[in-house]
This record gives C-alpha cells, sequence and structure tokens, in this order.
C-alpha cells in the first residue's frame, strides 16, 4: 500500500525553509526505493501528491535526515558529526533502486514518475555525496542503454538550451567539473527562503560541469589567458602544464586523432588546404604532413608550443604556414583578407569551453570549402559518460543552426586510458587528473547540409 502524503503524520519541527509542508518528506524518498512490488500507478500517484502539496523535487535525503536530527534534539541544530553533504535527490533515489528487472507495465510507470519529477523541477545534474549524478547512477549500474538514462539526457539538453533561451541572448554552458562545493549548511533563514524562490538557478549554479578542470581565473585547464601564461613541458607522452601537472595533450590520444585526419581529406579537393587549430604535442599535423597536402596551416598560441614548432622545424616547411596567436584573432584576420578556404578544419585546444566551440562555428561556415569537412577532438564532457552524451544531442542542434550537419561514429577508446597496465601503472599517473572515463569515442564529422 503506497501512504497519500496527506495521510502521513505531521513532524514537528522541519527545515526552515520548508515549514509549511508539514509533513516527513523522507517519506517521499522512501517511495522512491519501491519498497514494494509490482510498481503500480499507486507510487506515481503517490509521488505527484507529494509535489503537488509543496515538496520540492529537489529534496534530499541530506535535508531530510537534518529535520530528523533536529527532532532528535528537540529542535536544537544537530551536531556537527551528523551534517550530512551531498545532494541526493528523490531522481538518484530511483536511479539507484530501480529494480533491474521491472515489467513493462513498472517501467512505464517509473518512467512517468521520472518525468513528473523534471516536471516539478528535478534537477539532472545535481551531485550526490559520491560525486554521481542520477544518469551516472544507472551508468555504474549498467543501465546506460535504458528509457530512463535516456530521459536524463533529454532532460539536459533541454535544460541547456532553455536556459539559452531565459538569458536574453546569453548563454549558460555545462562547464568543466572540478568538485562540487557543499552548500554551507548554515545560511541564515533568510538566505533559506532566497534560495528556495530561485531553486531552478541554484540548481544549476550546482550543475555537474563538462571535464575535470575548474573555471578559475587561477586554473590554466579553466582560463585561457592564465593558460597562456603558464609554462608547459614535454614529458614523455605527454604534453602538460609544468606546475600543477595538467594534461594538455597525451598520446593515448593518436588512434582518435587518425580518426580526425582521415576525415579531413576524405573529401577534399586536388591539392587540398587543411586548417589544424592547436597544435599540442603535433600528432595531428604529422599525420597531415604525411598526406602532402597543398597548404597546411597550424593555429597555435602558447609561446612554448610554438618554440617546439620551430625548434622542430616546422617553420621550415615549404607548405606550412604558422598562424602565432589565438584563433580568435587569426581566423578573423583570413576572414578579412579573403581568398583562403581549407578543404579541412580541425579543433583541439586546451583551457577552452563550448562556449568558445560555438564562436568557432561562425568562422567555419566561412572558411570551409563547400565540400569540405570539419571535426574536433570531441572530449566534450568526456570524464562523464552522462554529460557526454548530452554534447553529443547538442552539437548537432547547434551546427544545424549554421547550416551544417553532424554525423558520429562510435569507437572505442584505448583500453590504456581506462585500466592500469601490468605493474599497476596508468597513462594517467604523471597527469594532475584524468579527462576521460567513457569506454566509446564519439568521433564527429561535419560538413554542409545536403552536401
Amino acid at each position: 500500500m503506497i501512504l497519500h502524503p496527506r495521510a502521513l503524520p505531521y513532524t514537528t519541527k522541519v527545515i526552515s525553509s520548508r515549514k509549511h509542508l508539514g509533513y516527513p518528506m523522507s517519506a517521499m524518498h522512501e517511495l522512491c526505493r519501491f519498497p514494494a512490488r509490482p510498481v503500480t500507478q499507486d507510487s506515481l500517484e503517490a509521488l505527484r501528491a507529494f509535489l503537488r502539496a509543496g515538496v520540492p523535487a529537489t529534496y534530499t535525503v541530506e535535508e531530510a535526515k537534518k529535520v530528523e536530527a533536529e527532532d532528535e534534539n528537540g529542535g536544537a541544530a544537530p551536531s556537527p558529526e551528523v551534517e550530512v553533504a551531498g545532494d541526493t535527490t528523490p531522481l538518484h533515489v530511483i536511479c539507484a533502486h530501480v529494480p533491474n528487472d521491472l515489467a513493462k507495465e513498472e517501467l512505464e510507470v517509473v518512467s512517468q514518475m521520472v518525468s513528473t519529477l523534471f516536471e516539478f523541477g528535478a534537477g539532472w545534474s545535481l551531485v550526490d555525496p559520491n560525486g554521481h549524478t542520477p544518469g551516472c547512477i544507472l551508468n555504474n549500474r549498467g543501465l546506460s542503454d535504458t528509457q530512463l538514462y535516456q530521459q536524463i539526457v533529454d532532460a539536459g539538453v533541454r535544460a541547456e538550451l532553455l536556459l539559452r533561451k531565459i538569458n536574453d541572448g546569453g548563454v549558460e554552458f555545462l562547464e568543466e567539473i572540478d568538485e562540487i562545493e557543499d552548500e554551507n549548511e548554515d545560511e541564515n533563514e533568510q538566505n533559506e527562503n532566497e534560495n528556495e524562490q530561485n531553486e531552478v538557478e541554484d540548481q544549476n549554479e550546482k550543475k555537474v560541469e563538462a571535464s575535470t578542470a575548474s573555471n578559475s581565473p587561477e586554473d590554466p585547464a579553466g582560463d585561457q589567458k592564465t593558460y597562456l601564461e603558464t609554462p608547459l613541458e614535454y614529458a614523455g607522452d605527454s604534453l602538460i602544464t609544468k606546475s600543477q601537472k595538467d594534461g594538455v595533450m597525451m598520446s593515448w590520444e593518436t588512434e582518435l586523432m587518425r580518426l580526425g585526419c582521415e576525415s579531413l581529406f576524405s573529401s577534399a579537393e586536388e591539392e587540398p588546404v587543411i586548417l589544424n587549430i592547436g597544435f599540442g604535442m603535433g600528432i595531428i599535423d604529422t599525420m597531415i604532413q604525411n598526406k602532402n597536402p597543398h597548404k597546411h596551416y597550424i593555429c597555435e598560441a602558447h609561446p612554448d608550443v610554438l618554440k617546439k614548432l620551430r625548434q622542430d622545424g616546422w617553420y621550415d616547411k615549404p607548405n606550412v604556414v604558422v598562424l602565432e596567436g589565438r584563433w580568435q584573432e587569426k581566423l578573423s584576420e583570413l576572414l578579412s583578407s579573403g581568398g583562403v578556404y581549407f578543404d579541412g578544419v580541425y579543433y583541439d585546444t586546451f583551457s577552452e569551453h563550448y562556449e568558445d566551440m560555438l564562436e568557432l562555428f561562425d568562422f567555419v561556415v566561412g572558411l570551409l570549402k563547400p565540400g569540405g569537412t570539419f571535426s574536433f577532438f570531441n572530449g566534450l564532457g568526456a570524464d562523464r559518460k552522462v554529460v557526454y552524451d548530452v554534447y553529443k544531442a547538442l552539437v548537432p542542434i547547434d551546427l544545424g543552426d549554421y547550416g551544417l550537419a553532424c554525423t558520429f561514429s562510435n569507437v572505442p577508446v584505448p583500453k590504456s586510458t581506462l585500466t592500469k597496465e601490468k605493474g599497476g601503472t596508468s597513462v594517467w599517473d604523471d597527469v594532475k587528473r584524468s579527462y576521460w572515463s567513457c569506454p566509446i569515442y564519439y568521433h564527429p564529422v561535419i560538413r554542409f547540409i545536403n552536401t
């Protein structure tokens, strides 16, 4: 039997910003654990009743535990040792407890429960105390090919597109993930009330970011100005920032870049002209040179990489043109001067974000030949599969606005990126943190629509 929230006993104390609710909201979390089988419409109706009565779709297990601790202390704030950080929302609970053997009818009910939570403002990208989003939980359970996982991906796409509209032309992006800051449990009642009124904004401030770098101005992985002022070093099979050991480029990417190189030449005319943005270790540029293009443009801004280009003789190659500086300025100069068009354009930079790629699309449509090919090293959110899948859906939508069509091919990544070798070594041993955890690489090939 599923208890209707109005049938539940009243609590004597709840979190200050939720006082009007008047019943133990942890009961909603229990409902999402599916304590009884089969899962029926009763569960869906009970969930809807909770939400219509005012229980937030983002109400967390941690908040419920705080309420219980306050009750046990006679209304006093709990001692620090019972404080639990994190955002384990009802959606997290559903993803963690949904049975693997659901009948078709049960799956439909659970799917409707997930849809209902999203309708009431559930966050697709909030993280629990383990750093997992709801989609991460399903993926870790081997359920990434299910209807429920796709609902979460679809919600992520909707959220990102909606935020762009809400911001009056400003764009809110999936950013690069570092550590999600714990909420301050000691906020005063005024701030809690303000947070409740702005619940949607709060969710997006805490949303999961697309790679392991933070966006602080001091972090070279999150800010390009800082990156360009940060010394780099070529260390064996990788290019890293000298002080923080951020991985700028690594040799394990070689086979994935080979796909990019082949794509650039797949529709090239005679005497192809190719542009690569971001030299790094020169992996794809070496491949491009081996195909003897008529002209090979390399755009690079970091002084240490430019020094490497000069030392290795790239400036002396007769068909190579090195564009020294940020692509934003150098491509603008090419467009203004006219006369240079590319059979293939490849993009792989460090410390830039998806909003930068959207700016690049403007240049691509002006510099790419009608039958040309654009591709990029697709690491968008690749340290978290659910974010990677959201970007896989977002990119074609955005490219469509520029008259470009994007197709992806699925390619297994080298096992060395996911597992340790014999002796316990890993490709990430000398790097600050891994920026890749997805077993499949989505290789993008982009051309003008109807070409």
